[in-house]
């Protein structure tokens, strides 16, 4: 049997033309498999495309839904044959004349089980998943609304020992479901070459990786990276799309300061347990202005304070914290967007965003999706419901006493994130995550302390109103030390008229209160750290993670850096850590 395959497929291939070994390779993939040509064709929209490789060329098509099929086809023809005309010109020039013949038009047919399509079927009912196009001797098999890639980008930088997340997103497919494979370039890349264009030669590429998310050993150092991934829903394919990296993978940083902080989250909690971060990430709206460079951190690196850089840095931070509720302050919208979002998808978590108005920052609650699921979101921005929200009405009076200080109060666009979130593990149960970050300026604690009792009356009406009894676990970058106003209302749910931080500006914008907090006294669940920032100029604890002690238990807290570590490069943010702030993390458990 075989030796008579054999003589056939010897007699076969003389009788070809003489193809040189890549056609000749082409053309028994054709006989193997049919390619692909991918439509994209949605209820409600006039037009659908038609995408689809033909000699070599990329064809994309955008016509109208109620089109007649046979002018789709004739449109397919008609472009061959000009590319045949100008193929025969551009011989004529050479000096390689022909006798002019008269080409034949090539036939362009539709086929749906076996049948012709007839040519006045409109296109909206013609294009069928599963039928076939024929143009000349090439079929084409038709996949209609095929998983597809709409957004696919590798990160620019690539630092050995940092993950690296593509940006992905997926019509008409899930991304968990997409296959990956990762390979490095065989010779190293130089910077001459054109960036982004991947080699011709399978052969020049490794295999390394067919994970989502690949990290760089110092083996790629050097060299390139190239991803193949395929959209996928469920076992339904798409067509594959590869990405090159523009440029090559770099050392890392060596030890950063979080690394020692891993060796205590190298797994997710189990249930009850819920690992919770809070963390302010450093806006590069801040981080890239004169003043940080040559007045706050002249003593960082000045490329240790690009965004690429930091990126690769905080990625791996968060990732490495395995947490369950993570709450970010001073987020970038390009880097919610285009770094964190795709990077913490791949890691299993979800996010929502709330911008500060008149910024391009703002904050970023990420949950993770296996133990829990979004139920609403209900920001705000802190001035604008003190000016409007009638449950207010009687701090705006108060505040109203001191023009000047309302003024400036109403003139900050500081916002609340507040999400609810529900236990997959125990449907029902429900617990609210804050996040907030509260007026930066050094004396404007009385600020502080309005903007928090905006925040607190707020929570405790939408909790009442949404999830009645559900815990509440407030996070953020509060700029209050555990002396200031804003921490002593939140653990003892008062502040005195005589309080210091109502005079924090100046007798001009003094305004003296007796402020009450609607919530019962919370708990910091990460106690009060010597600092949570530190630079040249200040150190100390400015950051929190209050919970309700009657909710909740502190499990256990993930010890900060050392004073050895955080001034190994003088302060923060430095080449080893991407932010002048220290993420707070610690593992919560659900009181029975």
């Amino acid at each position: 049997m075989l030796n008579h395959l054999s003589t056939a497929l010897t007699l076969f291939t003389r009788r070809l033309p003489a193809f040189s070994p890549r056609t000749f390779s082409g053309a028994l993939r054709r006989l193997c498999r049919m390619e692909a040509a991918v439509v994209r064709c949605l209820p409600g929209e006039p037009k659908l495309t038609i995408s689809f490789c033909l000699q070599g060329s990329h064809k994309h098509m955008l016509r109208d839904q109620d089109e007649p099929l046979g002018k789709v086809l004739a449109r397919i023809s008609n472009g061959i044959a000009k590319n045949q005309s100008k193929a025969k010109k551009s011989k004529k020039n050479r000096g390689q004349e022909q006798p002019d013949e008269a080409a034949e038009p090539t036939v362009v047919k539709l086929f749906y089980d076996g049948e012709e399509v007839p040519e006045t079927v409109l296109n909206a009912e013609a294009w069928q998943d599963g039928s076939v196009l024929q143009v000349g001797d090439v079929k084409y098999s038709v996949q209609r609304n095929a998983p597809t890639f709409t957004t696919a980008e590798l990160p620019v930088s690539l630092l050995a020992g940092f993950p690296v997340c593509p940006k992905l997103e997926v019509e008409f497919g899930n991304v968990q479901d997409c296959e990956f494979t990762w390979f490095r370039e065989n010779c190293p890349h130089t910077r001459s070459e054109a960036p982004g264009k991947a080699s011709d030669q399978d052969s020049g590429w490794t295999q390394v990786g067919c994970e989502r998310v690949y990290i760089p050993s110092n083996q790629d150092i050097s060299f390139r990276l190239k991803l193949s991934c395929t959209p996928k829903d469920g076992s339904r394919s798409g067509l594959a799309k590869e990405l090159v990296s523009v440029g090559a993978v770099e050392a890392g940083p060596g030890v950063c300061l979080f690394d020692n902080r891993h060796a205590f989250t190298a797994k997710v909690t189990d249930w009850p347990t819920v690992r919770v971060v809070s963390y302010n990430i450093l806006a590069d709206i801040y981080a890239q202005t004169d003043l940080s460079k040559t007045v706050l951190y002249p003593y960082c690196a000045p490329y240790a304070l690009q965004l690429d850089y930091r990126q690769n840095l905080i990625k791996k931070e968060l990732a490495g914290y395995n947490c369950d509720i993570i709450c970010l302050q001073e987020v970038d919208k390009g880097v919610y967007v285009d770094s964190l979002t795709p990077a913490l998808d791949a890691f299993g978590l979800n996010g929502v965003f709330k911008v500060k108005e008149k910024q391009h920052e703002g904050l970023a609650t990420f949950y993770r999706r296996s133990k829990f699921r979004l139920l609403s979101s209900h920001d705000i921005m802190l001035s604008e419901a003190l000016s409007s929200d009638p449950m207010h009405a009687e701090l705006l009076e108060k505040v109203s006493a001191n023009g000047a200080l309302k003024n400036k109060i109403l003139q900050r666009s500081t916002s609340l994130q507040v999400t609810f979130l529900e236990d997959l593990n125990k449907p029902g149960r429900k617990v609210c995550v804050a996040n907030t970050h509260l007026y930066w300026h050094p004396k404007g604690g009385n600020v502080r302390l309005v903007q928090m009792g905006v925040a607190l009356k707020h929570l405790s009406h939408v909790i009442s109103e949404v999830a009645p009894g559900a815990p509440l676990v407030f996070c953020g970058d509060f700029n209050s030390t555990p002396n200031a106003g804003v921490f002593q209302l939140l653990s003892e749910a008062v502040v005195p008229p005589q309080h210091a931080d109502w005079s924090s500006s100046g007798p001009e914008e003094s305004c003296s209160m007796e402020l009450l907090s609607d919530i019962p006294p919370l708990l910091s669940a990460c106690g009060l750290p010597a600092y949570t920032n530190y630079v040249r100029g200040f150190q100390g604890c400015l950051d929190y993670i209050f919970i309700q002690p009657d909710c909740m238990q502190v499990e256990q807290v993930i010890p900060l850096p050392s004073l050895e570590e955080v001034t190994t490069y003088e302060a923060l943010p430095s080449v080893a850590h991407p932010s002048d702030h220290i993420a707070l993390v610690c593992d919560l458990r659900w009181n029975p």
